[in-house]
């Protein structure tokens, strides 16, 4: 076998090692999914191609504003965020805003970030349940048993520590049941929040209503997302406040901003001061 040949075996090797159906690219042509991006430059939003690039198909007018909507309102929570407070802190340790972005993604993650995808996992089970037969009641019930039983009495998507009704919620909410009117999503998982949020109330004696991350978590399943998605377009949305807070740290200035102001000191709860004696 000559090298040439030789050559031409391994560049189909390599190219079939990373192959994708997302990009073709060579000199002067750069198409994704097919479209010139020529074609698409200033004929669709940003939104249009996320859901492109992840799905291969163009939203729909209503299938845009929901995804949208569930992006502008995951974007920002202030400070107290870990992600936040990280890339505020990386900015006064002398890193750039793409060191800042990294650090506060890593982050996101099962407890901070994760409720999303975690209830999009619930809502899906539930709704399989009902497919097969069950009552909506009865599906939601074994749904939230059979989660408490594996991960914990915690039920992603409902409750918030800062609000008694998250205000983003409500209003997502209205979006999906307008949107289902006009036939753009069933509201079969709308309804599925209803219900556990309704359950939820009656075992707890008190309101606990759906967050947004269990909000989102009904518009990326009402579109038929699979469940890892809903964290990855999260961090999509919160990289914009991030991006935000972290360029406002680097005008602000400031040196080494730690997670306690000046002054403040942690407690200390370890062994009382002692005398070292050498052997």
């Amino acid at each position: 076998m000559n090298d040439s040949v030789q050559n031409f075996e391994a560049q189909n090797q390599a190219a079939d090692w990373w192959r994708t159906e997302i990009i073709d690219m060579e000199p002067n042509k750069i198409n994704f999914r097919g479209y010139p991006i020529e074609q698409l430059i200033g004929q669709i939003s940003f939104v249009d191609m996320i859901w492109f690039m992840l799905t291969g198909a163009m939203p729909s007018k209503g299938e845009a504003r929901l995804i949208e909507a569930a992006l502008v309102a995951g974007v920002d929570h202030g400070p107290q965020a870990p992600s936040i407070a990280i890339a505020r802190m990386a900015m006064t340790c002398g890193g750039s805003l793409n060191n800042a972005l990294a650090s506060a993604v890593n982050v996101l993650d099962d407890v901070h970030g994760g409720a999303g995808e975690q209830a999009m996992m619930l809502f899906q089970d539930i709704r399989w349940k009902v497919e097969q037969g069950l009552p909506m009641s009865e599906a939601t019930r074994e749904g939230l048993d059979k989660w408490r039983c594996e991960k914990g009495k915690i039920v992603p998507g409902f409750g918030h520590r800062f609000h008694t009704t998250d205000p983003r919620a409500p209003r997502l909410i209205g979006l999906v049941r307008e949107a289902a009117g006009k036939g753009v999503v069933s509201g079969n998982i709308a309804d599925i929040g209803a219900e556990i949020e309704k359950q939820l109330g009656e075992s707890k004696s008190r309101n606990i209503p759906l967050n947004i991350d269990g909000a989102t978590a009904v518009i990326f399943s009402e579109l038929g997302l699979p469940a890892p998605l809903g964290r990855g377009l999260f961090c999509l949305s919160r990289s914009v406040g991030i991006l935000a807070h972290a360029w406002e740290q680097q005008l602000q200035g400031g040196r080494n901003k730690g997670p306690l102001p000046k002054g403040w000191l942690w407690k200390y709860d370890g062994v009382p001061p002692r005398d070292f004696k050498s052997a």
